[in-house]
């Protein structure tokens, strides 16, 4: 039975969020959850942890990012990159990244709610796409009354570098899920800071 440390979702042994994810349904990995739909294994993993009497605030976040985490594998949308850095792009560390031949970069910012943080993911989206031009940003949430704020602060145009609000527990991250499985994910590879076909001065 594989933990979430043996497929690279976690780091160490010593993680609390990974504990606790681990032991929603005992006797069971996320690999063993039946579901219909990709907001039927969100709710069923975020309602679970709802129930539990040490959930608290710092668990949160960690928790649904490893719902997301675990989904995304379920799905087969692979590789990913978790708590990623993007070359270029300073000071940012994005939640979870994939890497398409179609567009390059698509980033998951992942807030359980979002009251102002959305701003601060939509700045990283800004400057994702500064650098990669036709890179995707989704910024995924639990909390609708919030979701549906922040839709219209798109649509108004208050939110640029956003592409989409994601509500997890309804038809959002269904759509998501289809929309993601039409691009082609690879390893992103190594980026060359200076290329050239002739070098003038070269250490011996």
């Amino acid at each position: 039975m594989s933990t979430l440390a043996d497929l690279g979702f976690v780091r160490g042994k010593d993680n609390e969020a990974a504990r606790v994810f681990e032991g929603l349904f005992e006797g069971k990995t996320f690999q063993d959850i039946n579901y219909a739909k990709p907001s039927n294994y969100v709710n069923k993993y975020w309602n679970a942890y709802l129930d539990r009497p040490d959930k608290n605030n710092n668990l949160n976040g960690k928790v649904f990012e490893l719902i997301i985490a675990t989904l995304l594998y379920r799905e087969g949308l692979l590789p990913l990159y978790i708590q990623a850095k993007v070359a270029f792009v300073p000071n940012v560390d994005f939640d979870a990244l994939l890497y398409s031949s179609e567009v390059g970069p698509i980033a998951l910012s992942m807030k359980t709610s979002l009251r102002e943080r959305y701003k601060q993911a939509d700045l990283e989206a800004i400057a994702l796409k500064y650098v990669h031009r036709r890179a995707k940003a989704f910024l995924l949430t639990m909390t609708e009354k919030e979701s549906i704020v922040a839709k219209q602060k798109i649509k108004d145009g208050s939110i640029i570098g956003l592409d989409k609000i994601i509500l997890c527990s309804g038809r959002d991250i269904d759509q998501l899920i289809d929309e993601l499985k039409a691009y082609h994910f690879s390893l992103a590879g190594n980026v060359n800071i200076i290329e050239s076909s002739m070098v003038v001065g070269t250490p011996a």
